[in-house]
């Protein structure tokens, strides 16, 4: 369902700049709507090229647009065609990569480095806040093990398998546990829980929480169903958590740089895989089999 074509190399319009893409990011969202999950919600019909983050060099301006942009590095959320060799980007999402960082490191916070940010802001933790992360492994769980852990909270970690387990110890989880074994959930108690998996994976996760229900990921196919009973004593806040608006997310996207260019954050980069295959970077994220972000590299 995915295929390299050649296409005419975009051309600036009004506001736009093209930027030489050196690494697109892939989200686990792209994968389930190219899969046809999601069309209620996003409103997407094939052919489309997917890609909604890319970093790379600016090689052109448009009308309007500040030509200082020209040979600068950076980037950029957009509202799909980032797969490619150029894209088209809206010169107002454009922020520079700090000295020190690199393209790989800049695009894999590009997307997960905000909604991290935005949730952990939210969450308000305190030194000793108990915290439960789902899918702790993946590209946003494994941020926010680390900046949950450095605001001092207790920071329990939930994902699938050995390997992601011990990585989300290695990130500074004090427990660990897999999902996928029966009854996970028996004896915990948080005072938060980030959700980034949702159905009943979620649900289950909802009842460990005393204070605070952040639900925003959906990668079992469902968002988590909490009826209005169930909600009495908890907060509960949805994906309008990670949702931004441009000048926002260009805020928040400087922010987590920054703190990476400082050493206060660190992506875990599982896999990368040239722009031409697209197609096994989605068939390896659907395994379940990779740690982290999965980037391609045009």
């Amino acid at each position: 369902m995915l295929r390299v074509e050649e296409v005419p190399a975009p051309v600036a319009g009004p506001g736009q700049v093209v930027v030489g893409v050196a690494v697109a990011d892939v989200l686990f969202l792209e994968a389930q709507l190219r899969g046809g999950w999601g069309a209620e919600y996003f409103g997407l019909a094939p052919p489309y090229t997917p890609g909604t983050g890319v970093a790379g060099r600016v090689l052109s301006t448009g009308e309007g647009v500040d030509p200082a942009w020209v040979g600068k590095d950076v980037v950029a959320g957009i509202d799909g065609g980032g797969y490619a060799e150029q894209a088209l980007v809206p010169a107002a999402n454009l922020v520079e990569i700090p000295g020190g960082l690199d393209t790989r490191t800049a695009a894999a916070l590009l997307q997960t480095g905000p909604a991290a940010l935005s949730l952990i802001d939210a969450a308000k933790l305190q030194p000793g806040t108990r915290v439960l992360v789902t899918a702790a492994a993946g590209g946003l769980g494994t941020l926010l093990v680390q900046l949950a852990k450095a605001a001092g909270a207790h920071v329990t970690a939930a994902a699938r398998g050995t390997e992601k387990l011990e990585l989300a110890r290695e990130l500074g989880a004090a427990e660990a546990i897999d999902y996928t074994t029966e009854n996970w959930t028996d004896g915990l108690e948080v005072d938060v829980v980030f959700d980034g998996v949702g159905g009943e994976i979620g649900r289950a996760a909802f009842h460990t929480a005393t204070r605070h229900f952040f639900a925003y990921g959906v990668p079992s196919g469902a968002f988590t169903e909490i009826d209005e009973a169930d909600r009495r004593r908890i907060e509960v806040t949805g994906i309008e958590q990670v949702q931004f608006g441009p000048a926002e997310l260009r805020d928040l996207v400087a922010r987590v740089l920054d703190e990476a260019a400082a050493d206060r954050v660190k992506p875990v980069i599982g896999r990368t895989f040239p722009l031409a295959r697209a197609a096994d970077a989605h068939a390896t994220m659907e395994s379940r089999a990779v740690l982290g972000k999965t980037l391609l590299l045009a």
